[in-house]
């Protein structure tokens, strides 16, 4: 079993740049491939970004493409997004997910609002 906790979200105007961070205590990060989620306001939750267990794998949601990027240091059980030139639309809580690559995973962080002002 893992513990995850993210960190990092906050206010940040348009155009400007984030990292978050996904701590993990427990199970190794290494066992398990990770993912980053994140839900607006009355909407669904949705993928964001993932990374295979090596790091060496990783995909991203085409509204993100370009603009963000998943990164993982194993010796450190943790896992980070970039998230550079934000918009309004990436206003959401930010949710870790370990377990599955490209998909939901069983275990999930209590998440980290990120408000993009315009």
């Amino acid at each position: 079993q893992v513990q995850l906790a993210e960190s990092g979200g906050g206010l940040v105007q348009a155009g400007g740049s984030l990292i978050l961070s996904c701590a993990a205590s427990g199970r190794a990060t290494s066992s398990y491939a990770m993912n980053w989620f994140r839900q607006a306001l009355g909407k669904e939750r949705e993928s964001v970004a993932s990374i295979s267990r090596s790091g060496a794998a990783t995909s991203y949601a085409d509204s993100v493409k370009g603009r963000f990027s998943i990164s993982r240091d194993n010796a450190k059980n943790t896992v980070y997004l970039q998230m550079n030139s934000l918009k309004p639309e990436d206003t959401a809580v930010y949710y870790c997910n370990a377990g599955a690559f490209g998909g939901r995973g069983t275990y999930w962080g209590q998440g980290t609002q990120v408000t993009v002002s315009s």
